[in-house]
């Protein structure tokens, strides 16, 4: 049967807007209670284990059997040849991209990422110092779903922050495998590595490596194991049991955010090509089926001509059913007013992807004060964000715009106060803290610093 696309059509102007507009919006986080008692008993059996609980879940659920860690360790030899077996072009396109999304970040680290400190007129010197995570874990999804794109956007900030150790899981299941459970092979079975991830931490520099994924994977790197040390902070997407696996952990470890499906919103005026905005709402669409793909403009006709467009291309895609259910089920082509109040609609969404395809971009930019990231002008299409703009394209997801941020080199460093009181401003500092000490009821604080007084 032949794919249809046929996304939700709302105004503005009519009375049930702003039912329809919820109902589309709606999609609960909530993970399935099934997935979350597995995560569960994965992660206590991978804490109590350790490497063992690790090689039989990745036999189990990747069909990769090994009699050890070692020999699911992917060696710097081995991620420098994957490089250099790549195609010239691969090779160039990925290195071009690192160049560029290192460089963004090198002067998000100048802008935001340094030490601070000054003296006030006692001599006390207050401050910040800021200092690098010393191990990161970075998940990469694998198999199926390969993403080099995630391994640059990932390891290349960490290494930028000053992080020294930075440790990449990536799940490579034998094809056709299925959750049978046993281990026992002398060596790794070969399962389905992306040598084009392998040499994207190649390129990014990723310390070590392990073909291992899912919430074992998680767990390993949470609490670490006799061959998989525990870092500080664990980043980077993956599917419903590895999100549940990263809620856990954390407090155990950091990590970046729990992400929801991918969005896309477009804020058109109707003068770019209608088919560049349909293929625009595809390239989120294609993800999969719970993405959201969402057009907002104030000319019906133009709506009419994405419409269209979409009827036209979707045949030609591969992915043609994935980007109809999506489309379909969470997808709309919005009519407003104007393009005022289609920016107020999208502060309301706080889109992880925004973008504002309009004659001047910048007229309306001012206005948007929430999304994962902007993307101004036609020519300015979201896929190029994600592969080599430069700004990182992992983003917050599911109106979490509204108060999180991108990932970038702050994710991976952590900031100390430093505070150096000279003797003229215990002075001053001390009678201060004295009284406040002695209103909460401490009279140890209040004794401390009353002891520094003349």
């Amino acid at each position: 049967m032949q794919n249809v696309a046929a996304p939700a059509r709302l105004s503005t102007a009519d009375a049930q807007f702003e039912h329809d507009f919820a109902q589309r919006l709606h999609w609960s986080a909530e993970q399935d209670a099934a997935i979350e008692q597995r995560v569960a008993d994965i992660l206590a059996d991978v804490q109590q284990r350790g490497d063992a609980a690790v090689l039989e879940y990745t036999a189990r659920f990747d069909g990769l059997s090994a009699d050890g860690m070692a020999a699911l360790e992917l060696g710097k030899d081995e991620l420098k040849a994957a490089f250099d077996g790549l195609p010239a072009a691969q090779r160039q396109a990925l290195e071009a991209a690192a160049r560029r999304v290192k460089s963004y970040h090198e002067a998000q680290k100048k802008a935001c990422g340094e030490s601070w400190s000054y003296r006030d007129e006692e001599g006390s010197l207050l401050g910040q110092k800021v200092t690098p995570l010393d191990r990161v874990g970075i998940y990469v999804p694998g198999g199926k779903a390969a993403y080099p794109s995630s391994v640059l956007m990932n390891a290349i900030p960490a290494a930028v922050a000053g992080v020294q150790d930075i440790i990449m899981v990536v799940p490579t299941p034998v094809r056709g495998s299925v959750a049978t459970g046993g281990a026992g092979a002398a060596t790794a079975t070969r399962g389905e590595r992306n040598e084009l991830v392998l040499a994207a931490a190649y390129v990014a520099g990723v310390t070590r490596a392990f073909t291992i994924g899912g919430a074992q994977a998680v767990a390993a790197l949470a609490y670490g194991t006799a061959h998989i040390p525990r870092v500080d902070k664990i980043t980077g997407p993956g599917n419903a049991y590895v999100a549940s696996a990263k809620k856990r952990v954390f407090g155990q470890v950091g990590i970046d955010m729990i992400a929801g499906p991918s969005e896309i919103l477009v804020l058109a005026d109707g003068t770019t090509p209608p088919e560049w905005v349909a293929m625009d709402l595809f390239s989120q669409a294609e993800h999969d089926e719970l993405a959201q793909s969402i057009l907002l403009c104030p000319d019906a006709a133009y709506i009419d001509a994405v419409q269209a467009e979409i009827d036209r291309l979707l045949p030609q895609m591969p992915r043609a059913a994935i980007i109809a259910k999506s489309l379909n089920d969470r997808g709309a082509l919005i009519l407003t007013r104007d393009m005022e109040e289609a920016c107020a609609i999208s502060n309301r969404i706080a889109p992880e992807h925004l973008e504002v395809s309009s004659r001047d971009p910048h007229r309306w930019e001012p206005l948007l004060r929430h999304a994962g990231a902007i993307f101004l002008g036609a020519y300015t299409s979201e896929s190029l964000g994600d592969y080599c703009a430069g700004p990182n394209h992992v983003l917050p997801t599911s109106g979490t715009a509204r108060f999180s941020s991108p990932l970038g080199v702050y994710d991976f460093q952590k900031r100390s106060s430093l505070i150096e009181v000279s003797e003229a401003g215990a002075q001053v500092l001390g009678g201060i803290a004295s009284v406040l000490a002695h209103g909460e009821g401490l009279q140890a604080h209040a004794r401390a610093a009353e002891m520094r007084l003349k």
